[in-house]
């Protein structure tokens, strides 16, 4: 597969201090889905050479690690970005080397434990999750080929020194991952759960890890 994921080119943003007003109870539900559903592992059990059903099945899961959910915290550059479009964070933020925020303006500020409805703006809610950060800068996904993402993802210099076995219970149980599924008022959630999405790493581990092309 030879698509490549791009954020649109920095704009103007917003002043912070609109988007914040107006925070009340957790909005725990996407408002928008895909409406789509990924593959069942079964689906793949034709494919009789191994490499072919590996890459396939990372093809598939690939569907959410492409998703905006994911990759607007898996950005090109330090500078997280935002909605179904990817645009630039608002307000504009640059991580640097840390993967919580700036200093003085950690992701925290805004950024709760739970989801966060706002009133009168149509951004509708700020996400929120106990574990909210920024992907390190080894794993900056937009802009790569989903074969170049998927070297990434089992490269354990890249990864988090994460196992392949590390990498299936990350899909799997990790919260901040299965957040992409509960993203609050006004944002899609992948297609999919994070039980089918942590199904498909885990026969993509057990067909040998292969990428596509």
């Amino acid at each position: 597969m030879t698509k490549r994921i791009f954020a649109i080119p920095l704009a103007a943003v917003l002043a912070a201090s609109g988007i914040v007003a107006g925070m009340g109870s957790m909005q725990s539900h996407a408002e928008t889905s895909d409406g789509g559903a990924l593959k069942a592992v079964s689906d793949f059990d034709t494919i009789a050479d191994t490499s072919a059903r590996s890459k396939a099945i990372f093809e598939e899961a690939s569907r959410v690690l492409t998703h905006p959910r994911c990759i607007n915290c898996h950005p090109a550059t330090r500078s997280p970005t935002q909605g179904e479009d990817m645009h630039p964070h608002v307000p504009l933020m640059n991580a640097s080397q840390s993967s919580v925020g700036p200093a003085g303006l950690a992701c925290s500020t805004c950024h709760g434990a739970e989801n966060r409805p706002i009133v009168g703006s149509r951004m509708k809610s700020i996400p929120g999750n106990a574990h909210w950060s920024l992907a390190p800068a080894s794993m900056a996904w937009q802009g790569l080929t989903v074969g170049e993402i998927c070297q990434q993802v089992k490269d354990t210099s890249r990864n988090g020194n994460r196992s392949h076995a590390d990498l299936i219970r990350h899909t799997g149980e990790d919260h901040l991952v299965g957040w992409a599924w509960h993203p609050g008022a006004g944002r899609s959630a992948p297609p999919g759960s994070q039980e089918t999405f942590a199904a498909l790493i885990a026969a993509w581990v057990n067909t040998g890890a292969e990428c596509p092309d």
